[in-house]
């Protein structure tokens, strides 16, 4: 009995000690809340208002990081253990100097404007120590806003050491932040302290589109208003008579604005944002500082303003941006441009939660993040995608499906280029960078790659050269003109402004359609001449609408090229012609 009482002791007492920690604290699953508290004696009530109910509950987590719930909507109880998720504010002390929403700390505001309990609106305000002046410092000034989905999913936190993890994600590309759906999102990586107008922002806004509403997106516009920072040695007497606090200054113009498409709507459970194509337009842009949304329940308490390093944020009842009504339109009836660029995703492997990233019209066959090639953007793939430049506008992000590959070009681009990966071995996307190595890719880059250029020698708008290095010593070995072929480069002109998703995605299908019927006529044609095309058997059975777009443009490249090595060696220049004239326009009947 007495070895009994003994064990029950040391159990109770191991127990308590073990309950003096959060139980998903230090184990290796994810922790998706605010760890609960712990030591309920450590809870302090404030009550601002006098009303008889508290209005602050400052308590610990982790141990002994210091937080602050304000209770915005007066809904909290002596005896809570912690706030509300539809209406409160969370400020975390994170590096227990005693001031809260202050450099180093993170605070998450909840906004619920309807009275549901379910917040549309999350900000979060991640603080890094200002002392990083003159542009970005690594901090973040967040909005997620839910355009009616009422998932209640907002903002991913790591909760173990209270740190923002937007890129997590389950799987492939399931983030846990809510980029999924029907939402918006604003952002900006700077200290709210150094911004002068907290109102407006440099994502402005991310917007995220769920058109058949399967709670994934199949469309989404990015515009930024790229700000003007003062310089960190305050050189600049512009900004003298400003805050010297304050070193971003929004210009209140987009001067950035993209957008992508799921073309073939095969985003799904492990394939979610396979964005296809983007667009993107940079210029003067347009001013949005009438794009200005009331909020009803923004502005929290104001008795609550005393805790705040700076309270500014807090004291907002509006935020200005063009929104998922409006930002389309505005785009191309404001928007003025200089440039557009275009990419699509040639091999559809990358999953990114934002767009297909864009190449850069650099230097043709230098590969590697920053290294000044097409691939210069960090977060585009080294090869795989198609990139095109109308570096005057001159085509106003139009579209069109060219006769010499049936595929969809950027209209008034002076040149693009495909950097070939058949086998999807090289991707920037999740795991890729900022997944757990750090911001580099994973895939790494080939040592050699094939490229095909194109370039439009007249200036018409439509693409008549083509150019092709397909054993990658950066050398083009062959080069064709549709001019000199007797072919007309010119094409039907889709206007993307006048466009929506249902149109790109229908302009997509017809382009797949054409592509796989050529393939077709192309078998036809190698069966006449006796060429076996069930080497190719693979590529004959598409299961998807991208495989048959991708498959069709190969069977009937191969097939080609075959028939066109025969007449090579056979001494047929006549059929050689014809082969040329019928592959690049599209119509095999040239042959039969």
């Amino acid at each position: 009995m007495r070895k009994l009482m003994i064990f029950a002791a040391i159990l109770s007492f191991s127990c308590g000690l073990w309950a003096q920690e959060y139980w998903n604290n230090k184990t290796q699953l994810t922790p998706f809340r605010l760890p609960l508290v712990i030591d309920k004696s450590k809870i302090e009530y404030i009550d601002l208002d006098k009303d008889g109910d508290p209005d602050v509950l400052k308590s610990f987590i982790l141990g002994d990081v210091p937080i602050m719930w304000i209770d915005d909507d007066d809904d909290m109880q002596y005896g809570d253990t912690e706030g509300d998720t539809d209406n409160d504010c969370l400020l975390i002390d994170k590096d227990k100097d005693g001031v809260f929403a202050g450099p180093n700390d993170i605070s998450i505001d909840w906004v619920d404007e309807d009275g549901d309990g379910i917040a549309e609106i999350q900000t979060v305000v991640w603080n890094k120590d200002g002392k990083r002046r003159g542009g970005m410092d690594g901090s973040d000034y967040m909005y997620m806003i839910d355009d009616g989905e009422k998932d209640n999913i907002k903002h991913n936190i790591q909760w173990t050491d209270v740190v923002l993890k937007c890129w997590q994600h389950n799987g492939h590309a399931n983030f846990y932040q809510d980029y999924h759906g029907n939402n918006t999102f604003l952002k900006m990586h700077a200290a709210s302290f150094r911004i002068k107008d907290l109102e407006y922002n440099w994502e402005v806004p991310f917007i995220f589109f769920d058109d058949d509403n399967d709670g994934l997106s199949e469309m989404a516009i990015r515009l930024l208003d790229t700000p003007k920072y003062r310089p960190s040695d305050n050189s600049d007497p512009k900004y003298h008579n400003e805050n010297p606090e304050h070193d971003v200054f929004f210009t209140k113009k987009i001067d950035y604005a993209a957008h992508t498409y799921d073309l073939d709507n095969d985003n799904g459970p492990g394939n979610e944002f396979d964005f296809d194509m983007s667009i993107l337009f940079k210029g003067e842009g347009f001013s949005y500082v009438d794009q200005v949304h009331k909020y009803k329940n923004l502005r929290g308490l104001p008795e609550a303003d005393k805790f705040f390093f700076d309270p500014r944020w807090r004291q907002l009842d509006h935020l200005v941006y063009p929104d998922r009504h409006v930002a389309y339109n505005l785009i191309y009836e404001k928007g003025k441009w200089s440039s557009c660029w275009f990419v699509f995703d040639e091999d559809d492997d990358c999953n990114r939660w934002e767009r297909v990233e864009f190449y850069e019209p650099k230097e043709l066959f230098k590969i590697g993040m920053r290294k000044g090639g097409l691939d210069n953007n960090p977060q585009a793939d080294p090869v795989g995608d198609r990139g095109e430049f109308d570096e005057d506008n001159s085509g106003k992000g139009n579209l069109y499906l060219s006769p010499f590959d049936g595929r969809i070009h950027l209209h008034g681009a002076e040149w693009g280029a495909w950097r070939i990966d058949q086998q999807a071995n090289y991707f920037q996307g999740y795991g890729g960078l900022y997944d757990f190595t750090g911001y580099e890719r994973n895939t790494g880059v080939p040592s050699a790659w094939a490229t095909v250029k194109y370039s439009d020698s007249d200036n018409n708008g439509f693409f008549d050269v083509i150019e092709y290095d397909l054993d990658g010593d950066q050398i083009f070995e062959e080069k064709v003109s549709l001019k000199a072929l007797g072919i007309d480069d010119r094409a039907t002109v889709h206007e993307t402004g006048k466009m929506k998703l249902t149109d790109y995605q229908q302009l997509f299908r017809e382009a797949t359609e054409n592509i796989w019927n050529r393939s077709q006529k192309a078998i036809e044609v190698a069966n006449k001449y006796k060429l076996n095309t069930a080497w190719y058997s693979f590529w004959k059975q598409p299961r998807s609408t991208h495989e048959k777009y991708a498959y069709g443009y190969w069977l009937n490249f191969y097939i080609y090229k075959d028939l066109r090595d025969l007449a090579v060696r056979d001494n047929l220049p006549e059929l050689k012609t014809k082969l040329d004239k019928a592959y690049y326009s599209g119509d095999w009947s040239i042959v039969n």
